[in-house]
Parts: C-alpha cells; sequence; structure tokens
C-alpha cells in the first residue's frame, strides 16, 4: 500500500457541533464552537469543511460567527456542499449557492462541493443543471476548487467521473474498515480517483466515531501494538497515510477531541508497512465478529417491489452488533435508506430467494423496524 511522505491536513468537519439542547441540531453553542476553532487554527490548521444541509441549515451560519467573523478570510479554507436532494426545483437549488455565501459571509469558497451523489440521488444534480452552474461560478471566481462527495461504489463514482472529468476533486468516505468492504468499497473508489489524478478529501476517517469505540477484541490488537497510542490516533494516521490527500476531515464537538486529533495529525507520522499489517488484523478480528453475511451484491434489491434499501439496512445492522454502536448505526440508517425503510417491506420473500448468502432477510428487517423506526 503507497504511503505519502507525512500525514495530510487535518480538516474541521463543521456537522457534528456543540448544542445548547441536544434534541434541538439547530441550538448551536458559539461560544463553544469558538474555543473549538482556535484549537484548531492554533494547531496549525485550516481547513473547514460545511454544507446547506447540516445543522438544520445552521452550520454554515455557526462557521460565520466562530471563523469568518474572527479571522482573516486569507488565514483559513472554506468547503461547502449543495445538496439538490433538498431543493423542489433547479431555481431552489442554484439560490442555495447565494444563501451560503451569504450564511458563510465570505466572496468566494475555496472548495465547493455537489452533495452526496450515488444510485437515485445523482440525477438530480443533472436535472437541475448544477454542473454548468458551478462551473459558470467558477469562472466568476467565485470558486477556487470544485468536486463532490458520493457515498457510493466505485462503479457508480466511475459513472459520474466519466460524465463529468472536469470536477478538481472528490471527496470520499475512507477509514479501514471501509477500505475492503464490498458494500462502501474505500479502497477501489480511492483508486479511481488516484488514476484520473484526482485528489481527494477524506470523509468519515474514523466512521463516526464508531473507530474510537471498538470491540475490546478489536482495541487489543492495536493496544498490544502501541499500548501508549489512542485508538483515534489509528484510524487517522491511516487516513492521512494515503497520498493525494487535501485533507482529513473529522466532526469535532469538545476542546478534548480537537486537542487531541490536532496533535495526532501534525505531530505523527505515517504508518509504516508494520502499523499496516496490524490494522490488517484488527480489520480481520472485526469481520469474525456475529453480523448479518451480507456481502452487498444487491440482488435482493433487483426484485423488491417496495425498493427496500436492503443493503444499507444490513449494514446499519452490521454497525451494531459488531461495532456496538447505536447512535451511528441509527444515523446510517436515517440518511441512507430514504424512502426504502425496513417498514414498507411487504414479506413477499423475493429477496430471499435471490440472497447467494441465504440470509433471513425478512427477520432481519424486522428487526431492524424494531431498532431504527
Amino acid at each position: 500500500m503507497e504511503t505519502a511522505e507525512k500525514l495530510a491536513p487535518l480538516g474541521f468537519g463543521f456537522m457534528r457541533l456543540p448544542l445548547t439542547n441536544p434534541d434541538d441540531p439547530t441550538s448551536i453553542d458559539i461560544d463553544k464552537c469558538c474555543e473549538l476553532v482556535d484549537i484548531f487554527m492554533e494547531g496549525g490548521f485550516t481547513y473547514f469543511d460545511s454544507a446547506r444541509g447540516y445543522h438544520g441549515c445552521k452550520s454554515e451560519w455557526a462557521l460565520k460567527k466562530a471563523l469568518v467573523e474572527r479571522y482573516p478570510r486569507e488565514s483559513f479554507t472554506i468547503a461547502t456542499k449543495l445538496p439538490a436532494w433538498l431543493a423542489k426545483n433547479a431555481e431552489e437549488a442554484r439560490a442555495m449557492f447565494d444563501i451560503s455565501l451569504q450564511e458563510c459571509g465570505v466572496d468566494y469558497f475555496d472548495y465547493y462541493l455537489l452533495h452526496n451523489l450515488g444510485e437515485s440521488l445523482t440525477p438530480g444534480f443533472e436535472e437541475y443543471g448544477l454542473w454548468e452552474f458551478c462551473a459558470q461560478k467558477k469562472a466568476e471566481g467565485k470558486i477556487k476548487k470544485f468536486g463532490f462527495s458520493i457515498h457510493d461504489n466505485a462503479e457508480e463514482l466511475e459513472k459520474v467521473l466519466d460524465a463529468h472529468p472536469e470536477v478538481d476533486f472528490v471527496q470520499l468516505q475512507i477509514n479501514y474498515v471501509d477500505w475492503e468492504s464490498d458494500i462502501i468499497q474505500s479502497r477501489k473508489c480511492y483508486e479511481v480517483c488516484q488514476e484520473r489524478g484526482l485528489p481527494v478529501v477524506i470523509m468519515e476517517p474514523v466512521k463516526g466515531g464508531t473507530l474510537v469505540k471498538l470491540p475490546e477484541a478489536v482495541a487489543d490488537v492495536l493496544r498490544e501494538t502501541e499500548p501508549g497510542a489512542s485508538i483515534a490516533s489509528w484510524a487517522l494516521r491511516f487516513a492521512g497515510s494515503l497520498p493525494n490527500v487535501i485533507a482529513v476531515l473529522s466532526g469535532m464537538n469538545t476542546p478534548e477531541m480537537v486537542a487531541e486529533n490536532v496533535a495526532i495529525m501534525r505531530d505523527g507520522m505515517p504508518l509504516t508497512e508494520g502499523e499496516h499489517a496490524v490494522i490488517e488484523r484488527a480489520r480481520e478480528t472485526l469481520a469474525a465478529l456475529p453480523g448479518v453475511p451480507c456481502t452487498d451484491c444487491r440482488y435482493c434489491m433487483k426484485g423488491c417491489p417496495e425498493g427496500v434499501h436492503i443493503n444499507t439496512i444490513m449494514q446499519s445492522l452490521n454497525i451494531y452488533d459488531q461495532m456496538g454502536d447505536a447512535y451511528r448505526a441509527q444515523e446510517n440508517y436515517n440518511w441512507n435508506t430514504g424512502a426504502g425503510k425496513a417498514s414498507v417491506c411487504i414479506q413477499c420473500g423475493a429477496c430471499e430467494s435471490v440472497c447467494p448468502q441465504h440470509i433471513e432477510i425478512v427477520s432481519q428487517l424486522e428487526r431492524a423496524v424494531k431498532l431504527f423506526e
């Protein structure tokens, strides 16, 4: 596995910010955000990642208050994203760009992304003419670098890049658990970008915090090798060791978390060959834990009359079962099932008749309803 000469920079993901009311994602605690931003900037890092839809559309406003109004524009880098799937029509989708500029309090974006492409979400960006729209904004100087984020497999990524080779970069979900995943396909997606000479921004390097709270059997593999190293450091250094990475994003919400991540990425070294072997052992230990043996072949979904997102649901169940992370499992379920939730299953059994792994899918879907709905 190719390794960079030094770790990629840390990026601050403005998507899991401290709140004054845990039940209200818009109740962002600006005073605490300012403290987090200060620690991050003092640590020598400058990349901030937001999106129109984060925190009930308040993330960009928080970025303005905690960063833009407090630091010189040339001292930081801002990335934000346009979610076509939140818009009712092309006019509303395009209007998000100017709203984002106003909310962030800037005249241009260093990095601008079409947000969360893949499967059924990709066509909306074409339908609304957003590729051409962003090319125009780039020509006007309001976008310095243009790209997109995607949560899908390598085949879908290639389709997008074949249609739009003009992009400057791609944002991918990469972490050591998903590196060889049949579902996420982190390695394959990364290699697609490298073959085309495209730099990447890495999201989910600690899988939404899951890789900080590993099952003991998996954590022990890492602890035995580096007793003094934090569990988080393995995940961040894995992502940061990849060549041609613009930034490794982390959604941080406490001073301790920011300080730890800053220290890891500022002072740490890329993984050695021996350390990569340790991570491989940890990955194998995790894969051996009980779970749903879904390989993401998607045969089950082709004949499903209700369009249930069976693969995503099985993935959520495995996050719950193997990682013991109910929060992340719920988050994955909420974000990625859309209208294809487990509760719309009519128990026709079409999925089970074609499953190569002979999974009792209907009963697993019933379990998902109880856990996630």
